[in-house]
C-alpha cells in the first residue's frame, strides 16, 4: 500500500468512524416537570436491552444506541415511567412527573433484590415518608402506621406516652407465640421486645385470674425508631410474600429503610412542631343525689369533687424539633438527622422525651465496589404512671373507681390521707416513679461489589451486616411514706430496679447474578447464607421495707434478684430466581432453609418454600381495551415460620429453700427437646389493574394462611412432677380478602384530588386441635375469655350462664357442646375500611384520613369495676335490664362473675385518625431560604364509639396480640392539635 493511501484510509478512520458512533447516540437532560430541577440519578434504557445510563448530578444523560428506530426508557423512583421512540440520533430533553399511583414503585422480592411494584406478584403494603409524618408529627412509628395499609389491626397498649402496640397481620397466626411482626431497619433485625418493669410485687396484678406479668403497661421497643428518619415502610402480611424470611416471619415482616442523600445542591431543613395534648374522651361522675350519697356512707350535705378531671382533664405543650442536612454527588450521598421530643402525659409525672441522631453515608469507590452505612443513637425516657390492672387497689384507676367524689384526698402538712379505695389516687401520682431509660444504638453496612458485567451477564457480591444493642433501664420506685405502706405488717416501701442489656447482630452475604438474553428473557438468581445472634439480659432487683425515705436499694430490709437471659442464634440460606420476560409474564421460584438454637434439635434444618407468577396482560399484543390502561391477574404461594419460645425446649428450675439451704427445684412446664417451628403455609391470589390511563387503580387480594405445628400448652401426668409442656399440637386457619383504590379525581395545575380507599376482612378457624379445648387469654370465663376450640374462630369470647335464666332448649342451643360456655362475641372486626385524600389548591394542602372498624368485641372490666363501686358514669340510666328493673350500673353489678355478656361490649368505632393543612409560602420571600411550610394538623380529633370506656383500642396485657382487646383502668387515650413550621435551605 502507497504511504498517500494509507493516509487516505487513516483519515476515514479518524473522521468518519467517530462520525458513525456519535450518529448513534441520543444525549439530553431530565427534569422534574413541576420544578423544572434537573433529576441526578435516573435510569436512561435502551427497551429490550440491557443497555443503559444514568443522569449526572445536573439531570445530563448520553446514551448509544444499537440502532434505530429504537425505544428509550426514563425513569425514576417517585416518577411516573416515559417510554419514547427514537428514529435517530438526537437531543432529547425529557420531563418527568411525580407518580400518582404506586406501579413504579420498587418492592422487596428477595434479601438481597427488589422489582417494580407492576411486577410483584405480592399483595406488599407499602408507607411513603410522606404518609408516615406529612399529615401530621407523631409520637412513635406504631402511631404512624395506624391506619395506612391494609391487612393489619393495630392497638396501642395504652394512652400512657412513649409506645407500646401489639400488631396483628392477616389474623391470629399464634395462641402461645410471640405474634408481633419481624422489624428489619436498613438490613438490620431490631428487637421489639416489651419488657415489664417488674411492678407485679406492688400491683399483684398476676395474682388474680391472670398469672400473665406482662400487665404493667411497658413500651415495645420499636417505639425507639424516629418516624421521621423513615423514607419507606414495606409490610409483607402473610408467607407467600415473607417466605425470604423463613421462621422469623409468621407475623410478617416489617421492612423499613431510612432517609439518604439526593442528587442534587446539598439541603439543609429544619421544623419545628408545637403540639397539644387533651384526653379523648374522660368518663364523668355518676349523677348523685343526697341519699344515695348517704346510702354510701357520705356526709348529708357533700361537697362532690371530680378527680378524674382533677387527673387527666389537662391540655399538654409537647414540642418537636428536628434538623436535617443532606446531599449527594455522583459518588457519595450523606444524610444527617437530629430529632428531639419532649411529649408531657395528661397525668402529672408522666411523659415521654427522646432524642435521636442518624448518619447515613454511602460512597461509591469505582465501577464495582461501594459501601453504604447507617447509624442511628437514640435517648429516651419515659415516665409511665401506674394503671391496669391491680388485685390490692393501688393502680390509679383501679383506685380511682372506688374514689367516692366526697372524700377529700388532699395532703395536710404534705402528707396524704389512706383514702377508702385502699390508695390515694392523688398520692400515687405525686410520690410514686414508673420510668423507662433507654439507650440504644442501631446500624449497618452494606456493600456491592461487581464481579462480573458484560452485555448479556451481570454478577454482584452483596455483604450486609446489622448491629443493634440497647440498654433498657427501669426504676419503678413506691416510697415508705405511701399510705399503704406505712402499717408495720405492709412492705414498707418497694424500690425497683431494672437493667436490659440486648444485643442483636446479623451477617449476610448473597450472590446475585442477572442474565438478559436478546429475546426479552431476563433471569435474576440469588443465592447467599446468613447468621443472626440475639442475646438478651434482663435483671431485676427488687427491695423492700425502704429505710425511711431512703430509696436506695441498699438502704432496705430485703432485697430479691430476678435475672432472665435468652440466647438465640440463627443461621441458615436463601436461593432465588425471578424470570422476567419483557415486564410481560414474572415469575419467581425460591426457598429458605433455618435452622436455630430455639429448635428442639439445633441442628435441624427446616425449609420455606415460595412460588409466585404475575401476567400483564396490557403489555401483549393482543390487548385492545384502552379504557383498561393495566391490568395483571397474580397468584403466590409461600411458607415461613415461627421459632418455639426460648423455655419451650427446656425445663426451668425455680430457687427455693430445701432444708435451709438454697437449692433447685423444677417448675411446673416440662421442656420438650422435639419441638419445632409453627408452620404457616400461604396462597394468595389477586387482581390489580387501572382505568382510563391509570387515573383509577385498583388492587384486589384473596388470601387462605394456614399454621400448622401450633404451640401448644399440653398437660402433662402429674404422677412426673410436671403439670404441663409445650407441643406441636393443632392448625389454625385464617381466610381474607383485602381491597384497595387510588384514585386520581382531579388533576390541574392549580387544584388536584388524589383519594385512597382501603378495605379488609379475615376470618379465623382452630381446624385441628390435638388437645382438648381450653381457655386462654382473659381473666376468667366468668369475666370473659377466649376458648380453643377446634372448628371455632380462634378469637371468639365465651364466658359462665346462669343456667336458672334459661330454658333447657336455649341451653341446648347455645351451649351445643356443654361446657357450661355461651359465645358472647368475637374479637375479630367483620371488616376495617379506611379513606385516605390529598387534596392541593394552589399553595394549599389538606390530607385527612379516616378509619372505621366494624365491629369486633373489647372486654371492659373498667366499667365493671366501676359498678362494683357503685361510681360508674351511667350508674342510674336504664336500658340494660331485659326486665327494666334495674338501672345500668346495678344490673351490670348483678351479672358479675356469672355473665359476663354486660361487659363484652362492640369495640368498633369511626376515626378521624389525622388531619392536615398546610399552606407553602411564595418563593423569595424570605432570603436564603428555599421553601417555607406552616400547617396546623390534628389526631385522633373526631372519635365515634359506643364502647362505654375510655378507648375501645387499649390493652391490659400489652402486646400480647391473642388478648389485646382486654381493659382494665387503661391510661387514657389522647388526642392531638399540632403546629407546623417546616423551612428547607
Amino acid at each position: 500500500m502507497s504511504q498517500k493511501l494509507f493516509f487516505k484510509w487513516l483519515v476515514v478512520f479518524v473522521v468518519l468512524v467517530p462520525s458513525f458512533l456519535l450518529a448513534q447516540e441520543v444525549r439530553g437532560t431530565i427534569t422534574d416537570k413541576a420544578t423544572g430541577l434537573p433529576i441526578g440519578g435516573a435510569t436512561v434504557l435502551e427497551k429490550g436491552t440491557s443497555n443503559g445510563q444514568s443522569s449526572d448530578f445536573d439531570g445530563n444523560y448520553s446514551i448509544t444506541v444499537n440502532s434505530f428506530p429504537a425505544t428509550l426508557v426514563f425513569s425514576y423512583l417517585g416518577y411516573e415511567t416515559q417510554e419514547i421512540q427514537v428514529t435517530s440520533a438526537s437531543t432529547l430533553d425529557v420531563s418527568l412527573s411525580e407518580s400518582l399511583t404506586s406501579l413504579d414503585e420498587v418492592v422487596v422480592t428477595g434479601l438481597a433484590t427488589s422489582t417494580k411494584r407492576s411486577n410483584a406478584a405480592n399483595a406488599v403494603a407499602s408507607v411513603s415518608a410522606q404518609d408516615l409524618t406529612g399529615v401530621t408529627v407523631q409520637s412513635g412509628l406504631g402511631s404512624a402506621l395506624y391506619g395506612k395499609f391494609n391487612g393489619a389491626e393495630i392497638k396501642a397498649n395504652s394512652g400512657a406516652p412513649g409506645g407500646g402496640i401489639s400488631m396483628r397481620l392477616r389474623g391470629v397466626t399464634s395462641i402461645f407465640g410471640d405474634q408481633q411482626p419481624l422489624f428489619i431497619v436498613d438490613g438490620v433485625y431490631v428487637d421489639n421486645s416489651a419488657i415489664g418493669l417488674g411492678n407485679n410485687v406492688v400491683s399483684e396484678a398476676s395474682g388474680g385470674g391472670n398469672a400473665s406479668t406482662n400487665q404493667d403497661d411497658a413500651s415495645n421497643r420499636i417505639a425507639d425508631i424516629d418516624p421521621e428518619d423513615i423514607e419507606s415502610v414495606e409490610i409483607l402480611k402473610g408467607a407467600s410474600a415473607a417466605a425470604i424470611y423463613g421462621s422469623r416471619a409468621a407475623g410478617g415482616v416489617v421492612i423499613i429503610k431510612t432517609k439518604r442523600g439526593k442528587l442534587g445542591k446539598p439541603k439543609v431543613s429544619f421544623s419545628q412542631t408545637l403540639g397539644l395534648r387533651s384526653p379523648t374522651q374522660l368518663l364523668g361522675l355518676r349523677d348523685w343525689d343526697p341519699d344515695e350519697i348517704v346510702a354510701f356512707g357520705g356526709p348529708a350535705n357533700a361537697t362532690l369533687r371530680d378527680y378524674e378531671a382533677e387527673l387527666f382533664d389537662h391540655t399538654r405543650v409537647s414540642t418537636t424539633s428536628r434538623f436535617t442536612t443532606s446531599g449527594a454527588t455522583e459518588n457519595t450521598d450523606y444524610f444527617f438527622g437530629v430529632t428531639h421530643k419532649n411529649e408531657p402525659g395528661l397525668v402529672d409525672n408522666t411523659g415521654y422525651k427522646k432524642s435521636s441522631i442518624r448518619l447515613n453515608v454511602g460512597q461509591r469507590f469505582n465501577d464495582w465496589l461501594d459501601l453504604y452505612v447507617t447509624t442511628n443513637y437514640i435517648n429516651s425516657e419515659a415516665d409511665r404512671g401506674f394503671f391496669n390492672n391491680g388485685n390490692a387497689n393501688r393502680t390509679i384507676g383501679y383506685a380511682l373507681a372506688f374514689t367516692y367524689p366526697w372524700e377529700d384526698l388532699s395532703p395536710v402538712d404534705g402528707v396524704y390521707p389512706a383514702g377508702g379505695a385502699g390508695s390515694n389516687v392523688l398520692e400515687t401520682v405525686a410520690i410514686t416513679t414508673n420510668r423507662e431509660e433507654v439507650n440504644r444504638f442501631i446500624g449497618s453496612a452494606t456493600s456491592n461489589i461487581k464481579l462480573l458485567t458484560t452485555d448479556m451477564n451481570k454478577l454482584k457480591l452483596v455483604l450486609e451486616g446489622g448491629f443493634d444493642q440497647y440498654t433498657l433501664r427501669t426504676t419503678s420506685i413506691f416510697p415508705r411514706a405511701l399510705s399503704y405502706f406505712r402499717d408495720p405488717s405492709s412492705l414498707g416501701g418497694v424500690a425497683i430496679s431494672g437493667t436490659t442489656v440486648n444485643t442483636n447482630f446479623n451477617l449476610s452475604a448473597f450472590l446475585v447474578h442477572e442474565l438478559n438474553l436478546d429475546n426479552g428473557l431476563s433471569f435474576t438468581t440469588q443465592l447467599g447464607n446468613f447468621f443472626q445472634d440475639f442475646d438478651r439480659n434482663t435483671v431485676i432487683t427488687i427491695a423492700t421495707g425502704l429505710n425511711g425515705s431512703q430509696t436506695n436499694l441498699g438502704q432496705s430490709t430485703s432485697v430479691s434478684t430476678q435475672q432472665t437471659i435468652r440466647p438465640q442464634e440463627d443461621t441458615g440460606f436463601f436461593a432465588q430466581t425471578e424470570i422476567n420476560y419483557n415486564d410481560m409474564v414474572i415469575g419467581t421460584v425460591g426457598v429458605r432453609g433455618d435452622k436455630s438454637t430455639n429448635n428442639g434439635d439445633a441442628n435441624e434444618l427446616y425449609y420455606y418454600p415460595k412460588a409466585n407468577l404475575a401476567i400483564n396482560i396490557h403489555k401483549f399484543d393482543f390487548w385492545n381495551v384502552e379504557e383498561i390502561s393495566y391490568i395483571k391477574p397474580r397468584i403466590a404461594y409461600g411458607e415461613s415460620g415461627r421459632f418455639p419460645n426460648f423455655n419451650d425446649r427446656f425445663t426451668l428450675f425455680d430457687p427455693q429453700f430445701i432444708g435451709g439451704t438454697s437449692g433447685l427445684s423444677p417448675d411446673n412446664l416440662l421442656g420438650n427437646s422435639d419441638i419445632g417451628p409453627e408452620r404457616q403455609t400461604e396462597l394468595e391470589f389477586g387482581l390489580d389493574f387501572g382505568l382510563f390511563d391509570n387515573k383509577y387503580n385498583f388492587e384486589v387480594s384473596f388470601y387462605n394462611k394456614t399454621i400448622d405445628d401450633l404451640l401448644i400448652e399440653a398437660d402433662f401426668p402429674t404422677t412426673s412432677g410436671f403439670t404441663a409442656t409445650v407441643i406441636n399440637g393443632g392448625e389454625l386457619e385464617n381466610k381474607g380478602i383485602e381491597l384497595g383504590l387510588t384514585a386520581n379525581v382531579i388533576d390541574k395545575e392549580d387544584f388536584s384530588w388524589t383519594a385512597n380507599l382501603r378495605w379488609w376482612k379475615n376470618k379465623s378457624e382452630i381446624t385441628r386441635l390435638d388437645v382438648p379445648a381450653f381457655t386462654e387469654g382473659g381473666f376468667a370465663a366468668s369475666l370473659g375469655t377466649f376458648l380453643i376450640q377446634q372448628g371455632k374462630s380462634a378469637t371468639q369470647i365465651v364466658g359462665t350462664y346462669d343456667a336458672t335464666a334459661f330454658t333447657a332448649e336455649e341451653i341446648a342451643l347455645r351451649d351445643p357442646e356443654g361446657d357450661g360456655f355461651f359465645v358472647y362475641g368475637d374479637a375479630e372486626p367483620d371488616f376495617q375500611m379506611t379513606w385516605f385524600n390529598e387534596i392541593s389548591y394552589k399553595n394549599f394542602d389538606l390530607s385527612f384520613l379516616w378509619h372505621w372498624k366494624k365491629g369486633g368485641d373489647g372486654i371492659n372490666l373498667t366499667t365493671l369495676l366501676y359498678d362494683l363501686a357503685g361510681t360508674t358514669w351511667d350508674y342510674d340510666d336504664t336500658g340494660l335490664d331485659p326486665t327494666g328493673q334495674l338501672t345500668n350500673g346495678p344490673y351490670r353489678a348483678s351479672q358479675a362473675f356469672v355473665n359476663p355478656d354486660p361487659v363484652i361490649e362492640d369495640a368498633g368505632y369511626l376515626r378521624l385518625r389525622e388531619i392536615g393543612l398546610f399552606y407553602t409560602l411564595p418563593k423569595g420571600l424570605i432570603k436564603y431560604a428555599q421553601r417555607i411550610r406552616v400547617g396546623v394538623s390534628g389526631r385522633n380529633l373526631i372519635n365515634i364509639f359506643d364502647y362505654n370506656s375510655y378507648d375501645p383500642e387499649v390493652s391490659n396485657f400489652g402486646n400480647n396480640v391473642l388478648a389485646n382487646n382486654v381493659e382494665v383502668t387503661p391510661y387514657p387515650a389522647s388526642q392531638f392539635v399540632n403546629f407546623h413550621l417546616n423551612v428547607d435551605f
